[in-house]
């Protein structure tokens, strides 16, 4: 168990992974909890340690109070990420990452800044009812956020039981309090790594891997879809292009750097075009 004293989760989560594939590595399966942090960002990148181990890498968040559970009237969830991720051998590996929320809080971030409408059983209202209209959102003090399903009838018992899911292995498990119960007590975190050949044979593992995920990319699309994915392959064919062809950034972003390296006095790089 990690207390992090408020560090970033950026920078305790890889030393927290490395930790529990060390372990993994000597007994079969490691566990790290951290609490008392900051922001850890995209928790699939530190699944992702994992599996570059030969490894199975598992992470759940539990953070922030944005999130209604099913029936309440006001939030006491977080996001609560889950993060797994597994190699193979010739498809990219398969990374699931994904908050128990209806939408990622960054995504609704997003829709504000440009305009965009956010879809039905994304948020709630004040009082927690569910807006099962199309409407554009402009100031984050006006809604909360839906657990995965939106509503009862479409599963949000399921992503409000994910969330709590997370509560318990990354906040209860580390000896923390909830946000629920201590607000502003940071991010909690659970992270996990499974040794393949603690289980099985390494290159079996890998041709199964290979075989079900290659089954799924090859799979016949339904109709007016272009193919089917599994999670991680958009991901690994986006990081091979920016790679190739460099990250682009939203004009904003790039007006916010240049005001950062002017109060510092440093000299701002030229954007590639």
């Amino acid at each position: 168990m990690i207390d992090a004293e408020k560090r970033l989760g950026i920078i305790v989560g890889p030393k927290a992974m490395r930790l529990a594939i060390e372990k993994a590595r000597a007994v079969g399966v490691g566990v790290v909890t951290v609490h008392n942090s900051g922001h850890f960002g995209a928790i699939g990148h530190f699944a992702m340690q994992a599996a570059m181990q030969d490894m199975v890498g598992v992470c759940f968040t539990a953070a922030g109070l944005h999130v209604v559970p099913t029936f309440a009237s006001k939030p006491l969830l977080g996001t609560n990420p889950i993060a797994l991720a597994a190699p193979a051998r010739h498809e990219a590996p398969m990374l699931f990452d994904a908050a128990t929320s209806a939408i990622a809080g960054n995504k609704i971030r997003l829709a504000m800044r440009v305009g965009s409408p956010l879809l039905p059983g994304w948020v709630t209202d004040k009082d927690g009812n569910p807006i099962m209209e199309e409407k554009p959102i402009f100031d984050r003090d006006d809604f909360f956020q839906a657990p995965l399903g939106g509503t009862r009838e479409q599963g949000s018992h399921k992503g409000y039981g994910f969330a709590l899911m997370a509560e318990v292995l990354a906040t209860a498990l580390s000896g923390a309090l909830p946000t629920m119960l201590a607000p502003g007590s940071g991010s909690k975190n659970q992270f996990a790594a499974y040794n393949i050949a603690a289980f099985t044979d390494v290159e079996r593992f890998k041709d199964t891997m290979d075989e079900m995920l290659k089954t799924l990319r090859t799979a016949p699309p339904a109709p007016g879809q272009d193919r089917v994915l599994y999670p991680g392959l958009s991901e690994a064919e986006e990081l091979e292009s920016r790679r190739a062809k460099g990250i682009p950034l939203h004009k904003e972003v790039l007006q916010w750097f240049a005001e950062c390296t002017s109060e510092l006095g440093v000299a701002t790089l030229a954007p590639m075009r």
